[in-house]
C-alpha cells in the first residue's frame, strides 16, 4: 500500500476584493502545506516535482498556515496597511480536484477572516465559503480568470463568495455587507515522493529514478 501528498505553496501575486472597494494586493509567500493525493492512477510512482493527474486533493487545515494581510503583507492603493491593522486567515476546510492533463484545478476553500486592530479591538469572524478555480468566473460584481498548471506546477485560482454581515454594526455598514468578495491565489503545487509500508523495491530491481545494477 502506498501514499502521495502534495506540497502547496502560497505565492507572491495575490489579492482581495471586497464589495465595492479597491482591490488589497497581498504577497502570500511563505504560507501553504500539504495535502493528501487520492485516486493516483500512477500509484504514486513518479519523480517529485511532477505535476499529479485527474487527482483528488485534501488539505488538512490544521497544518495549512495562510500568512495575514498586514503591513508587511498587503498593499491598498499602493499603500501599505496601516501599522496594527490585520486580517488573519483560519482555513477551515481545503479540498478539490487537480486535471493533469488540462492543468485545471478547482479547491473548495472555508475559513474565517479575523480583523483585529492591535490589542485593542477584535471583530467578530467573517466567514468566506467559495470554490476556487483555475477557470474564469463571472459574478454580480466581478469578473476574473485563473490559471491552469504550468509546467513548473504554478497556478493562479480565481473565487468569489458572498460575505454575510459579522454581526459588528459598524464594521458590516463600513464594508456593506452582505456583499461579494472576489479572492485571487497564486500558488505552486509540488507533488512529493510517495511513502510505503516497505522499505526499498523487491531485490534486483531499482526505485524509480534509478539505474539498474551495473
Amino acid at each position: 500500500m502506498s501514499s502521495s501528498s502534495l506540497q502547496l505553496s502560497t505565492l507572491a501575486g495575490c489579492a482581495l476584493t471586497i464589495g465595492g472597494y479597491p482591490r488589497f494586493r497581498y504577497n502570500a509567500s511563505g504560507g501553504g502545506g500539504l495535502g493528501r493525493i487520492g485516486g493516483d492512477p500512477l500509484g504514486g510512482q513518479r519523480q517529485p516535482a511532477a505535476p499529479v493527474a485527474g487527482l483528488a486533493l485534501d488539505f488538512e487545515p490544521s497544518e495549512l498556515t495562510i500568512p495575514p494581510l498586514d503591513w508587511r503583507s498587503t498593499r491598498f492603493l499602493g499603500l501599505p496597511l496601516p501599522p496594527g491593522l490585520r486580517i488573519a486567515i483560519e482555513p477551515e476546510r481545503l479540498a478539490g480536484s487537480l486535471d493533469g492533463e488540462s492543468g485545471a484545478v478547482t479547491l473548495q476553500f472555508r475559513a474565517r477572516f479575523l480583523f483585529s486592530l492591535g490589542s485593542l479591538y477584535r471583530a467578530p469572524a467573517l466567514r468566506v465559503d467559495t470554490e476556487l478555480t483555475s477557470g474564469a468566473l463571472v459574478s454580480q460584481r466581478h469578473r476574473s480568470s485563473g490559471q491552469p498548471l504550468a509546467g513548473d506546477g504554478t497556478a493562479l485560482l480565481v473565487g468569489v463568495a458572498t460575505i454575510e454581515p459579522c454581526g459588528e454594526p459598524w464594521l458590516d455598514r463600513f464594508l456593506g455587507l452582505p456583499d461579494e468578495a472576489l479572492a485571487v491565489l497564486r500558488c505552486r503545487f509540488r507533488a512529493l515522493p510517495a511513502t510505503a509500508c516497505h522499505s526499498g523495491p523487491p531485490a534486483g530491481r531499482s526505485a524509480p529514478g534509478q539505474s539498474g545494477p551495473a
